[in-house]
C-alpha cells in the first residue's frame, strides 16, 4: 500500500469520530485531523496523534492566516513598496499579539527566534559575564545546557513543589554575589507536571535574582502571564503552539539584552555602519539580524490569538481527556506511570509510562503499526530527569510519552488505553526488528516511503 493510497476512501477505513466538545466555546480545528494511516495488517485507520509534546499540528486558522499573507509577502522594515509596508505591519502586529498572549509588561520586548532552544541560547548570550545561573536537572536540554558550566548551579530533580521552592531558595542563599538567574520550566515535557512558578519567582525576587520561564510545554495548554507571575522572561515555540512555521520568541526585560553584543551580526541589527565602526540597534532589532521569518511570526501570532480566544474550552477539553487517559492506564497491570511531584500534581496533557517486559521502542512501534497511534519513546531531551524517574525500574532505560492536544478525541484515548492493555497482557501481534529507521514489523506490508511533494 502506498502512502498516497491512504488518502483515498477505502472500505476498511475506520470512520473518523467527531471531536467531543467538552466545554462551551470552540476547539480550534487542526490541519490533518482527517489523516488516514496504514496498519501492518493491511487495514487503514484515522491517526491518533499523541505526540503533541514534540510538535503540534497546524491550526486551520493559522494556515488561513499564512495563505492570506503570502500574496503580498515581501521584505520588512526597509522596503517602501506597498507589499513591504503591508508585510511590515503584519510582522509588528504579530509581535504585539505575542506580547499580549503572555501578559507582558508595557516595556517588555518580544524578540522572534527560531524556537525555544534558540530563545534560551539568545538569553544565555545576553546574561552578564559574572552572573550565576540556577537550573534544575529536570529541565529540557534546551534550558539545561546553554549556560557556562563554571557559573551554573544544577539542582537535583525536586520531589515535591515545596522542595522545588525550598531548593531554589537554598541555592540563592549560597550563590555568589552578583547577578543571578533562575531558569525553570512551566510544565515538564516528560510528565506534564506544572512547576510552582509564582512561588519560585517570589523567592527569586526576595534574593534579588531574575527568573526565566520555559513555557514551551505550558503555553499551549494553560495561560501564561508575565506580569502576574512576576517573571523576567518567557520563552516559547510556535511548533508546540500549533504554528509549525519555524518561529519562537523570547519575551521580557530589555536591559541585559540591549547591553549584549548582537546575537547575529548583519543587516537589521545596525543603525549605522562606517569605516570607523558600527552602531548597533537596541530593542528586538538588535538580535533579529538578517531577514526575519515573517511568515513564521504571522503564524505564531495567529495561533496565539486562536488559543487566547478559546482558552477555557481548550483547558476543559484537555483536562477531561487527560483524566480519562490517566485513569485508564492506572488500571492496567504491568503498566507504570511516572511523576516528579506525585500522582495528585496538577499537569497538562502528558503521561510518561513503561510496560513491563517490553522496551519503550517496541511499545511505540507496535502502537503505530498495529493501532495507528503516534507516541514518542526515549528520554525526550531530558536525560537526567528520565534517569531519575526510572531509577527504580532497571528493566527500562527509556519510556513512552503520550501527549494529547486539540485533535485528540475520547475514541483516541480509549484506543490507546486498550492497545496498551493488549500489549501488556499479550504483547505485539507481529514480530519486530531493529532497522536503520527504528523498530518495525519484520514483514511490514506498509509503504513508508514519503512521496516527493514538490
Amino acid at each position: 500500500m502506498s502512502i498516497l493510497s491512504i488518502l483515498e476512501p477505502a472500505s476498511t477505513t475506520t470512520p473518523r469520530p467527531t471531536v467531543t466538545r467538552l466545554a462551551t466555546g470552540t476547539i480550534p480545528a487542526t490541519v490533518g485531523s482527517d489523516l488516514l494511516v496504514p496498519l501492518a495488517d493491511g487495514r487503514v485507520t484515522d491517526y491518533a496523534n499523541f505526540d503533541h509534546g514534540a510538535s503540534a499540528p497546524c491550526l486551520e486558522s493559522v494556515r488561513a492566516s499564512v495563505e492570506a499573507a503570502l500574496p503580498s509577502y515581501a521584505s520588512v522594515h526597509r522596503g517602501n513598496g506597498y507589499a513591504s509596508r503591508i508585510t511590515t505591519q503584519w510582522y509588528e502586529r504579530a509581535r504585539n499579539e505575542v506580547h499580549t498572549f503572555v501578559g507582558a509588561r508595557e516595556d517588555d520586548q518580544v524578540i522572534f527566534t527560531r524556537q525555544t532552544t534558540d530563545a534560551l541560547n539568545l538569553l544565555a548570550h545576553g546574561v552578564p559575564a559574572d552572573a550565576t545561573v540556577i537550573v534544575f536537572e529536570s529541565e529540557h536540554h534546551a534550558a539545561l545546557l546553554p549556560w557556562p558550566a563554571e557559573r551554573t548551579i544544577r539542582l537535583a530533580a525536586p520531589t515535591s513543589t515545596a522542595s522545588a521552592v525550598a531548593n531554589v531558595a537554598d541555592a540563592l542563599r549560597n550563590a555568589p554575589e552578583g547577578p543571578r538567574l533562575v531558569v525553570v520550566t512551566g510544565a515538564s515535557n516528560v510528565t506534564g507536571e506544572i512547576f510552582p512558578i509564582a512561588e519560585i519567582a517570589a523567592v527569586a525576587k526576595a534574593h534579588g535574582a531574575r527568573i526565566c520561564l520555559d513555557a514551551a510545554q505550558l503555553a499551549p495548554h494553560r495561560p501564561v502571564d508575565i506580569a502576574e507571575l512576576e517573571v523576567d522572561w518567557v520563552v516559547l515555540s510556535g511548533h508546540k503552539l500549533y504554528a509549525p512555521y519555524g518561529t519562537g520568541a523570547l519575551i521580557g526585560r530589555a536591559d541585559w539584552l540591549d547591553a549584549a553584543d548582537p546575537y547575529l551580526y548583519g543587516g537589521g541589527a545596525t543603525t549605522a555602519v562606517t569605516s570607523e565602526g558600527v552602531t548597533w540597534a537596541t530593542g528586538p532589532a538588535r538580535h533579529e539580524g538578517g531577514s526575519p521569518n515573517v511568515i513564521g511570526a504571522i503564524a505564531l501570532a495567529s495561533a496565539c490569538a486562536a488559543i487566547s480566544k478559546n482558552r477555557d474550552a481548550i483547558e476543559q477539553h484537555e483536562r477531561s481527556l487527560l483524566a480519562r487517559l490517566r485513569t485508564g492506564l492506572a488500571q492496567l497491570p504491568g503498566v507504570t506511570t511516572y511523576s516528579i511531584f506525585g500522582e495528585d500534581a496538577d499537569r497538562v496533557g502528558t503521561v510518561c509510562f513503561t510496560v513491563k517486559g517490553l522496551s519503550s521502542t517496541l511499545v511505540s512501534a507496535a502502537l503505530s503499526a498495529e493501532y495507528g497511534i503516534g507516541v514518542r519513546d526515549g528520554k525526550f531531551c531530558a536525560h537526567p530527569l528520565v534517569g531519575h524517574l526510572l531509577a527504580d525500574s532497571p528493566e527500562h532505560g527509556t519510556a513512552v510519552r503520550a501527549s494529547l492536544g486539540l485533535g485528540t478525541t475520547r475514541e483516541h484515548v480509549d484506543r490507546l488505553v486498550n492497545a496498551v492493555r493488549t500489549l501488556a497482557s499479550s504483547g505485539p501481534r507481529s514480530e519486530y526488528e531493529d532497522t536503520a529507521h527504528g523498530c518495525q514489523p519484520t514483514d511490514d506490508p506498509r509503504d513508508l516511503k514519503a512521496p516527493r511533494i514538490w
